[in-house]
């Protein structure tokens, strides 16, 4: 099988150099997906910025944004997404159950909501509504738009075959029914 080249991450001090002050702290540890987006230093520092809000700063809780990034991970099949954000949601307090409910695409309103989104690019009335009861414009601005951004994402991670960081596990991804 002939396959194209695909981009190769940057190694960890390159990418620092090359990101700049939108590098992140330098005793962190080496990132793939840092790496890939450092070979475009530009796109990597706006979308950076961008989603240094998504990630600090939504009016989302981070149990929320984490159980809708699972999801969108889950069903775009990136394995990296979904072996990051479970420490981070592991972090947040998400339960085995929960990742569980993520998984087998249980009808929970995030669940529901994140696949209408990814199959509909919108949400139906009944979801608007039952999300509405629990989430103010802002936050429901920061669900669609974090849904969005880690979906885009999760295309990027794929496309470019970006390799799990040393270290990270993936909890069985790839026995994903």
């Amino acid at each position: 099988m002939n396959r194209t080249r695909r981009i190769a991450p940057l190694p960890h001090a390159e990418y620092l150099k090359a990101l700049g002050s939108s590098a992140p702290d330098p005793q962190k540890p080496p990132s793939n997906a840092l790496g890939l987006l450092a070979r475009h230093p530009e796109l990597a520092k706006a979308f950076l910025a961008f989603n240094k809000y998504l990630l600090v700063d939504s009016t989302l809780s981070k149990h929320t944004r984490e159980l809708v990034i699972l999801r969108v991970a889950w069903r775009r099949e990136c394995r990296y997404e979904w072996a990051q954000h479970l420490l981070i949601a592991r972090r947040a307090g998400i339960t085995d159950e929960e990742i569980d409910l993520v998984r087998t695409g249980a009808p929970t309103p995030l669940n529901r909501a994140v696949d209408e989104l990814e199959t509909d690019s919108r949400l139906s009335d009944a979801t608007y509504q039952m999300l509405g009861a629990d989430l103010d414009d802002q936050q429901l601005l920061d669900l669609v738009f974090t849904v969005g951004t880690y979906g885009a994402l999760a295309t990027a991670f794929n496309t470019f075959e970006v390799e799990l960081d040393p270290g990270i596990l993936d909890e069985n991804f790839n026995s994903q029914t």
